[in-house]
């Protein structure tokens, strides 16, 4: 599969390409090409062309676009999700529900740009007016991770165009061929050239020249916070906006009178959807001393229960997306056993037949972990839980705010002014209190300190593509 700039498919300017290979057989699944800067010059060239058409498009036209676009995504969402599925090796009905889920992302954006508006105050002289209008940022360029490709590149690349920006994406080197299919449908449902680019590549080389470049205006990106302090540093050159989704260390807190029933279903829904592999699951558990036995007794037995998928198999999980991604999973458990944890689930990689080929873990929970590990430390991102108790809620909430990151907190108690206190005391971005539903989409979303800058999804995600503008007004009042 080529790179899609400009309305076509086109090769790298050297001609070079890499492998992508499904995660849960190690088979090669498509080659894409590894651009080079002189690719990633090509690209904002057609994504800044477009936008010269596109930011003048009537807002109503842009919207029927979006829509024709969403209609498109679910009209195709087998096709796409069986991609998806073969890069990424998360279970097919998943992948599929991802790319239905991210048409909603798409539908929403698009309302939401019907909803824009200019105000005027009323405040001015005889013969004056001022007017505050907004205009959308530019050029933008997405940058995004594996874990879930087509969902976030649609928090950015939705809110862009709605906006009236034009976009070149760098989806992750593990899962290119999803975004790719995407921006060659939309361009099918009428998506004009040039205002949804894909460049891929590996390593460094091709995201420097795409953050460093002097035409985009903006930088969306999701993924690890070192990563992303490199970009805000880059970007502050030409001082680009920036939409950080940074890296997250969970926290959930289990009080002693919470429902445990329901706290251990969310905890093992949550902790171990797409084997771990997303930034706002529960990392790190607080559980009150008091309950600590009877809680870890649940979640595991909740937990024995989700299965692994072999290669051409079915099961709740899949096998972890790269070597590197394993390599820290298994050193949070190393570094835990090392420290005096008790592995109570899981905890060795999965081998046999349809496992040999990926790199497979199976649902692992820790307990008696202390906050001097990893576990509690460290973004996982892959199937392991740990668990500390504690002897009280302020405790609890001590803990979970000991951290760098501040994406996403979990509070389970039936004292609802106990819960609310615990709410708003937890840094971070997000807080669900006695269960844990996935992430709206009409409502804000994104993380405190560490975990990253501005907002996605719903008004909040396309503001962050507009520039404010005044325009001070003076006219002739006739006599």
């Amino acid at each position: 599969m080529e790179m899609f700039i400009d309305g076509t498919w086109q090769a790298s300017d050297g001609g070079a390409t890499f492998e992508v290979s499904n995660p849960a057989t190690g088979a090669v699944v498509d080659h894409v090409p590894d651009a080079t800067a002189t690719d990633a010059d090509r690209a904002i060239a057609a994504a800044a062309r477009a936008f010269d058409t596109w930011r003048h498009r009537p807002v109503t036209e842009r919207v029927a676009i979006l829509k024709a676009c969403a209609g498109a995504m679910r009209d195709r969402a087998d096709e796409i999700g069986a991609l998806l599925h073969a890069e990424l090796g998360r279970p097919l009905a998943g992948c599929i529900g991802e790319i239905s889920r991210s048409a909603d992302l798409m539908d929403i954006y698009a309302e939401e740009g019907l909803r824009l508006q200019a105000t005027m105050g009323l405040g001015g002289a005889t013969g004056e007016k001022t007017i505050v209008t907004r205009d959308p940022v530019g050029v933008v360029v997405a940058i995004t991770p594996f874990n879930y490709p087509v969902t976030l590149l649609l928090f950015k690349l939705g809110a862009a165009l709605a906006a009236g920006c034009t976009m070149v994406a760098k989806p992750s080197e593990d899962t290119p061929l999803s975004t790719l299919r995407l921006a060659a449908i939309f361009a099918e449902a009428g998506l004009p050239p040039g205002c949804f680019n894909v460049v891929t590549g590996q390593g460094r080389a091709l995201g420097e020249a795409l953050v460093e470049h002097p035409v985009p205006r903006k930088i969306a990106f999701t993924g690890s916070t070192a990563v992303g302090k490199a970009i805000a540093a880059a970007a502050a050159g030409t001082m680009k906006r920036l939409t950080l989704e940074l890296g997250g260390q969970s926290p959930a807190i289990v009080c002693a009178d919470a429902d445990l029933d329901k706290a251990t279903s969310a905890i093992a829904r949550h902790g171990f959807a797409n084997s771990g592999q997303f930034c706002y699951r529960v990392n790190r558990v607080y559980v009150d001393r008091a309950i600590h036995d009877a809680f870890v007794a649940q979640l595991t037995d909740k937990v024995a229960t989700l299965t692994l998928a072999p290669a051409g198999g079915d099961g709740d999980l899949g096998p972890l997306v790269n070597s590197k991604i394993y390599a820290n999973s298994a050193a949070q458990v190393a570094d835990a056993r090392d420290k005096g944890a008790r592995i109570v689930l899981g905890g060795d990689r999965q081998t046999g037949p349809g496992f040999d080929g990926g790199h497979y873990l199976p649902p692992t929970i820790i307990a008696d972990a202390t906050p001097d590990m990893l576990i509690l430390r460290e973004e996982t991102f892959g199937p392991v839980l740990g668990i500390c108790a504690v002897d009280s809620p302020a405790e609890a909430l001590r803990l979970a705010n000991d951290s760098r990151y501040g994406l996403a907190g979990f509070v389970f108690t039936r004292d609802l002014a106990r819960g609310l206190a615990l709410c708003e005391g937890m840094e971070a971005g997000s807080v669900w209190l006695n269960d844990i539903q996935r992430s709206s989409h009409f409502v804000p979303f994104g993380g405190m300190k560490e975990s990253g800058l501005g907002r996605e999804k719903g008004r909040y995600g396309v503001e962050a593509y507009l520039e404010y503008k005044t325009l001070y007004l003076s006219y002739e009042v006739p006599e």
